[in-house]
């Protein structure tokens, strides 16, 4: 627990201290979003769920899982060329652009709706797992200053996939490895619950 507080205070202080991206056209992002549409949607909510929705997303986050995804620190043999030639101005406008539009909402499962509250709020103190709330909000709203994300209204199927991926280590792009310590502590009924769970969040 020490060591996950260590790195919130530290994600955080990097953030903060890092430089300042390159502010984004809205405008701008909606001619470039174009490409985008096929999978994603021409307003950022995809309309499958095997593509993440971006709509409603945090600019500054949708701009570093862009560069991310450019440097190979996240890896995905469908967004490298895609972003291939993409310059930081673009990547700053396209998250501009999906960040300027509302998130569909999403539907909670009855049956995992409990077990997904509680991962969510209070975590559990057995496995030293914390409570997703502390750091993505009440509402999953997350926190733009620290490129937290906003989880609300996203499939539960590409928030699961995630959450298997910080925890199996084969995505690796979250700072201090905060996520990855996060989803190690994990069960794959927690992970499953709680990616229903946000899913309906709004």
């Amino acid at each position: 627990m020490k060591r996950l507080v260590l790195s919130v205070i530290m994600s955080v202080a990097f953030s903060v201290a890092s430089p300042a991206m390159a502010a984004g056209d809205v405008a701008a992002g909606k001619g470039k979003a174009v490409a985008c549409a096929a999978c994603h949607g021409s307003d950022g909510n995809s309309p499958s769920d095997m593509f993440p929705k971006l709509a409603g997303q945090h600019e500054a986050y949708i701009a570093k899982q862009l560069a991310d995804f450019k440097s190979a620190a996240r890896k995905n043999a469908i967004m490298a060329p895609m972003v291939a030639t993409l310059t930081e101005q673009d990547m700053a406008d396209l998250g501009a652009f999906f960040a300027s539009k509302k998130t569909t909402p999403g539907a909670v499962s009855e049956e995992l709706l409990a077990a997904g509250q509680q991962v969510y709020r209070a975590g559990n103190k057995e496995s030293g797992l914390p409570a997703c709330m502390a750091c993505h909000g009440p509402t999953g709203a997350g926190v733009p200053a620290a490129k937290w994300p906003a989880l609300s209204g996203q499939y539960s199927n590409y928030i699961e996939a995630q959450l298997n991926a910080f925890a199996d280590g084969s995505r690796d792009n979250d700072p201090n490895s905060m996520m990855r310590d996060i989803a190690q502590k994990m069960t794959k009924d927690e992970i499953k619950a709680v990616s229903a769970y946000v899913s309906g969040l709004h």
